[in-house]
């Protein structure tokens, strides 16, 4: 079976590492990596994104240890458009997170209009912080919280200090 996800993963996180870990467990898969261009147009916040060559290579390095502990094989694209690599047809699975689930209907859209399966969306639950907050990577940019979902010191400084 062939599996695709795509995203800008800056930084990698534990909640990236859940969907990846999905992913393994149905068969090969490939990445879409937004573009430079792409990226910004992504993202629900404005923040920096570090450059796609920085992101390939830390993305391959998550993605060697999965492929090796699931004897799979796995290859990270370009995405140039939201859409991406989906809509190919070699494709039988769609790993999607909670809020990009639309995103996969628009694409099994996509795909029937070019005469194409459907993909089977799979939906992996979001990981959660500490503080049962969302481990994103904006908050890990922000500096709230690490890859793992642990508070930051500052941040811990914080919540010990709210009245109670």
């Amino acid at each position: 079976m062939d599996v695709a996800l795509g995203g800008t993963f800056d930084p990698v996180h534990d909640g990236h590492r859940r969907l990846f870990e999905r992913a393994f467990e149905l068969g090969d898969v490939t990445v879409g990596l937004t573009s430079n261009e792409l990226a910004p147009k992504t993202r629900h916040v404005d923040r920096y994104v570090r450059p796609y060559d920085e992101r390939k290579r830390d993305l391959e390095a998550e993605l060697e240890t999965l492929a090796e502990k699931h004897d799979r094989e796995f290859e990270v694209r370009t995405l140039t458009e939201p859409t991406g690599i989906a809509t190919e047809a070699q494709f039988d699975y769609l790993i999607v997170s909670p809020e990009t689930v639309e995103g996969g209907k628009k694409i099994n859209d996509l795909r029937r209009e070019r005469g194409h399966d459907p993909l089977e969306l799979v939906v992996v639950p979001h990981v959660r912080a500490e503080d049962d907050d969302i481990i994103s990577s904006t908050r890990i940019v922000n500096g709230e919280i690490d890859e793992h979902g642990n508070l930051t010191p500052e941040r811990e400084g914080r919540e010990s200090s709210r009245p109670e």
